[in-house]
């Protein structure tokens, strides 16, 4: 058969084999059971043995079906997603209107928007880093919408340009840009940039991973509030040359659900501007967290967080799947060969869980609890 096709790399989790595609930077997680069926049929030299193979196995199994069904998840699994970057605009420096300023560990960088609804995709997050003296920037971006097309560009060069509704594409290739401005490197230095916030303890991290609305900035912010460190809120990104988590400067996000819980909890907290910008998100608060006392630690623990009224706080150990079928979808993952390597042998050494809560301070001392047995170590 072809094997071409085969994965690039393969690791065993438990009870799951977790499959990564090269060509399309693929991550494909499937059981036991299927992976053997799938090596078997990548390594018969014809459907014809594939099949002969297979009836003397199973005859019950119907061979045309289980050949077309593997052929078709290799060919999905090796289908490149064409980017919306590679659509191009030309720079139209007449477009923007509105300028912010900003400054972050004495770096200047200024950011040009188009209109107030352009503006709410960026600026709230990094509000607290905005300026009002006159500085040299080190980085200019102009952030606008040209034919239903939002663009990004970084001094007159386009960064990244998406249909309007995909605008989140932005928000996080900003972030991107943002990083390699704070930490002075280059995009292909990072190993990802996951889709979760992360707390450390000042010497480890937790990364907390969930839906939107489950409540891991919630959770990030009450532990903020218990004296733990945020060092990133929504994208956190791990470094190659450490698999490290680094400090995100960007605000945590408080949807409105949570005001009422988090406004004895942190200081001035109704003065932080109410900010709406998607109406299924409904109304957000960006509260700006004090700077972790070192810009990155590193990660101990995925834990996927479900805020759940009126639960009792359990940390339970869930599987690879459950991780990474949440992880994955928005995050960014480098395509790089030895960067996948490396994200899966990470993945390898770090321990997946579960946490469901609804007290504060239970919620608090399971978080310790488990902090604790990495320092008694």
């Amino acid at each position: 058969m072809n094997n071409n096709l085969a994965p690039t790399y393969q690791h065993l989790f438990g009870s799951y084999w977790v499959l990564w595609y090269e060509e399309s930077n693929v991550y494909s997680i499937v059981d036991k059971a299927f992976k053997h069926l799938l090596y078997e049929y990548l390594e018969c030299a014809s459907l014809g043995k594939f099949k002969s193979k297979l009836a003397a196995v199973d005859s019950s199994l119907d061979a045309n079906t289980v050949a077309n069904h593997l052929q078709a998840y290799l060919e999905q699994c090796h289908t490149v997603q064409h980017s919306d970057s590679e659509m191009r605009t030309d720079f139209i420096a007449s477009k923007c209107t509105i300028s912010k300023a900003y400054v972050f560990n004495n770096k200047a960088f200024q950011v040009n928007f188009d209109s107030e609804l352009v503006e709410k995709t960026i600026h709230p997050s990094i509000a607290h880093l905005e300026t009002k003296e006159t500085i040299s920037p080190n980085a200019i971006y102009n952030v606008y919408l040209e034919n239903e097309q939002l663009c990004l560009f970084r001094n007159e060069r386009l960064i990244r340009v998406v249909p309007k509704r995909n605008y989140h594409l932005i928000q996080g290739k900003f972030a991107m840009e943002l990083l390699q401005f704070v930490h002075h490197n280059e995009e292909s230095d990072w190993l990802g940039t996951f889709h979760g916030s992360t707390i450390s303890d000042g010497e480890n991290s937790i990364l907390f991973i969930g839906e939107s609305g489950k409540g891991k900035s919630t959770l990030c912010a009450l532990l903020t509030a218990k004296g733990f460190e945020l060092v990133a809120d929504d994208v956190s990104p791990m470094l190659a040359s450490d698999s490290n988590i680094y400090h995100n400067p960007s605000s945590l996000s408080i949807k409105e659900g949570s005001f009422g819980l988090l406004r004895p909890l942190i200081g001035n907290f109704d003065s932080f501007p109410n900010v709406v910008f998607n109406k299924t998100k409904g109304i957000i608060k960006y509260v700006p967290c004090k700077a972790p006392a070192k810009d990155n630690y590193p990660c101990k623990a995925i834990i996927m967080v479900d805020y759940n009224k009126d639960s009792a706080t359990t940390l339970e150990a869930i599987s690879i799947k459950e991780a990474l079928e949440t992880l994955i979808p928005e995050s960014w993952l480098s395509p790089e060969p030895n960067h996948a390597k490396q994200f899966l042998d990470w993945l390898s050494q770090t321990p997946t869980y579960k946490l469901t809560y609804s007290n504060t301070e239970s919620v608090t001392k399971e978080i310790t609890n488990y902090f604790k047995q990495f320092n008694n170590h």
